[in-house]
């Protein structure tokens, strides 16, 4: 790797030993992947995927740690992954006395750490953080050093910014001395689409469902989709960013995407059209069997396969504003029709500090309440890391929560009829 004379200086501990590390830590990770130099980080705000405070991440708090006493902060603000706990979440006093006193013992802690290191504020706790009520939304072209999948997945392809799938901790290295390795996905040539998928339903797809399909087919590679603009559209508008933001994490999770272009829609897709489409690249044609096919091979790994749901978690990735508002409309519509006033399962809607904010000032918050739907900033996944909670039937909208945990999944219709207590 051609290092600049900056660069040099840092990895040879002219600034001190603890950024001579950082250094040398980006320089093998670029090595690793054979990065021919480093390339500086244009965005203004960074991203850690890092927020919760095991007990077992004790190697995390003492790097952090390290870093501050050396008097080493980030090079930028930076927002991180959703919290872990809220009172609020239903939860009993036995998983309570696990999340607390064997888990997430050291999230205060972690904080303080976090904001000591340049936190943007309390509220910058969130997967999405590219929502325009969180305030950490990078330009088209901005070189990125994010590490959260569903985060860096929507960057590339909605907003056309730069960003590798970087692991935990490579992310605030490289905001550290402001650097990343350059190869894969910063490079013009990495961001050529190597399958073509070819959208052929009836219908407009599910969108974590269609995502999860082509994640498990692409895994790590590029994709470029055709057809997706007939069911949402040729402008990236609030229901389509919100479709794309669920779609991708599920590419993200059930494979590996790190970006992915949509034929008429996405900016780089506008601008260059099939342009970006490698040679001999291969062709998946997903029409309404295939979907169905997707989703009838999902695993159902609750101990009783027949059991009755017992929770509901959607919003995962965190729900933008307008998700909020739909479903408010959509739940009041459906319970109208069952005859019911509040759901008949325990339901916990997602989203971020800064999105709850504002929805709280909107007359949909109340209507949603009245509904008995439970709105919190946690991490789902992180909730269902607990062992007590794995054991109980959850559903959800997710396919990332379906993939890394036990809860089973569920398409948004059924996710309605089912708890608002609708016939089978």
């Amino acid at each position: 790797m051609k290092l600049t004379k900056e660069q040099q200086e840092i990895l040879d501990g002219k600034k001190g030993e603890t950024l001579a590390k950082v250094m040398k830590t980006l320089v093998m990770y670029g090595d690793a992947f054979e990065a021919e130099k480093l390339v500086p980080i244009t965005s203004t705000y960074n991203h850690l995927v890092t927020s919760f405070g095991l007990k077992v991440m004790s190697p995390v708090y003492d790097l952090m740690q390290q870093l501050l006493d050396a008097g080493v902060t980030s090079g930028q603000k930076f927002s991180v992954d959703p919290r872990p706990l809220d009172k609020k979440v239903p939860a009993n006093c036995l998983q309570n006395l696990v999340f607390n006193k064997f888990m997430y013992t050291k999230q205060d802690f972690y904080e303080e750490q976090l904001k000591k290191l340049g936190l943007m504020d309390d509220n910058a706790f969130t997967c999405t953080s590219y929502m325009d009520e969180v305030g950490n939304k990078p330009k088209k072209g901005d070189v990125l050093s994010w590490a959260e999948s569903s985060a860096v997945v929507y960057a590339n392809s909605v907003l056309g910014a730069r960003c590798n799938r970087n692991s935990g901790i490579i992310d605030i290295m490289g905001s550290i001395v402001g650097y990343v390795p350059y190869f894969g996905l910063l490079t013009d040539e990495g961001r050529k689409a190597t399958w073509v998928i070819k959208v052929e339903t009836t219908k407009k797809p599910e969108a974590q469902l269609l995502g999860s399909a082509i994640g498990m087919k692409v895994m790590e590679d590029v994709p470029y989709v055709v057809g997706l603009d007939k069911w949402i559209g040729e402008e990236l508008n609030d229901a389509a960013c919100a479709y794309l933001k669920d779609f991708g994490a599920a590419t993200a999770s059930n494979g590996a995407v790190g970006l992915y272009h949509i034929d008429n829609l996405t900016p780089e897709a506008k601008e260059s059209g099939k342009d970006l489409i490698a040679k001999d690249a291969k062709e998946y044609i997903i029409d309404d069997a295939e979907l169905e096919r997707v989703k009838n091979n999902y695993p159902v790994v609750w101990k009783n396969k027949d059991a009755k749901p017992k929770l509901c978690f959607v919003g995962c990735p965190h729900l933008s504003l307008e998700q909020l508002k739909d479903w408010t409309v959509k739940l009041e519509e459906e319970l109208k029709k069952n005859g019911k006033k509040k759901v008949t399962i325990k339901t916990v809607f997602t989203a971020a500090p800064g999105v709850l904010e504002v929805f709280e000032k909107t007359e949909y918050a109340k209507r949603l309440e009245n509904t008995g739907v439970v709105v919190s900033y946690i991490c789902p996944l992180m909730y269902m890391n607990n062992p007590l909670c794995k054991k109980v039937p959850v559903i959800t909208s997710s396919n990332k929560l379906r993939t890394y945990t036990t809860a089973r999944y569920y398409t948004d219709e059924e996710i309605l009829h089912t708890i608002t207590g609708g016939k089978k």
